[in-house]
């Protein structure tokens, strides 16, 4: 373990900056030293990630919008509404290689405050896209039950998504899409690759360089009547290209969030879990967005 608070969620590598986490309502930064400071006071995120222009994009949970941070501090709101509706809680988010920006947007805890609604008045947890010109698409709305983490492959074949609904009864799976060259799912190729039943289902993921998927997930203390833990089941499940359990390295704290690769190599792991971080060493570096 590596430190004990300010590394809730949304865990990302910068060559110069160190680490960057959400916890405690900030971003908060581990340099390369290991020291610790706030870097963006009351920012409200969850999922974090650089783009290949060096902005940080964030998934702005709070004030339910996607959020663009310059080098300079100086911030561009992406978007915070679809078709004249808020998001949910904007969780997590994914860049394919053409610069598109796909992310989460679930609903955890109070429900009253929904905007996002079918005709039929169904509450939407949905996944968008934004394309470079600023056009944002819901891409999913009913195939998964509460989106969280989500990934798309370095040759944009295939796009995954963790779905984690912590009520009575969710879905706890993930689920992988088959991405058509416009950046929509196919979703009749809508494939389950695992299955965590009755306790904490998968939350963030991040690919090696051999297309490996390291998801987070699990619990060790049980939530109940929602969510079991016997056996304990806290940590970062490992998948093979073709989507089967391969490695499970346990984390000793509840509840396991997200991860992401970084170090000087790009050969550890880094994994929020309740606040603390964690890491841990890889045989393979991680991809990361060049």
């Amino acid at each position: 373990m590596l430190q004990e608070h300010g590394a809730g969620e949304g865990p990302v590598w910068h060559p110069e900056l160190g680490l960057l986490t959400s916890g405690e309502g900030n971003i908060n930064r581990r340099d390369l030293a290991g020291n610790m400071s706030v870097y963006r006071k009351g920012a409200g995120t969850n999922g974090l990630l650089f783009d290949r222009q060096g902005g940080l994009v964030v998934c702005d949970n709070v004030r339910r919008q996607i959020t663009r941070i310059l080098p300079d501090g100086t911030a561009k709101v992406l978007t915070d509404s679809y078709e004249g509706k808020k998001y949910n809680q904007p969780n997590d988010l994914t860049i394919d290689s053409k610069n598109r920006i796909y992310f989460t947007d679930p609903q955890y805890g109070d429900r009253s405050g929904m905007e996002m609604r079918d005709s039929d008045g169904r509450a939407i947890e949905g996944v968008y896209r934004i394309d470079p010109d600023g056009n944002v698409a819901r891409i999913l709305t009913h195939e998964v039950d509460r989106p969280n983490g989500l990934i798309v492959t370095p040759d944009d074949e295939f796009l995954y998504v963790a779905d984690n609904n912590n009520a009575l009864g969710g879905a706890r799976k993930l689920w992988r899409f088959e991405l058509n060259g416009d950046g929509t799912p196919n979703l009749p190729s809508q494939t389950l690759l695992y299955d965590w039943k009755t306790t904490r289902g998968p939350d963030g993921m991040k690919l090696d360089q051999r297309g490996r998927l390291y998801v987070a997930a699990g619990l060790n203390q049980p939530h109940l009547p929602q969510e079991t833990a016997d056996p304990p089941t806290a940590g970062i499940y490992v998948f093979s290209t073709a989507g089967k359990l391969i490695d499970f390295v346990a984390i000793p704290r509840d509840e396991t969030t997200n991860c992401a690769f970084g170090g000087d190599a790009g050969k550890t792991l880094f994994v929020t879990a309740g606040g603390s971080l964690w890491s841990i060493p890889t045989a393979v570096a991680g991809y990361q967005i060049r």
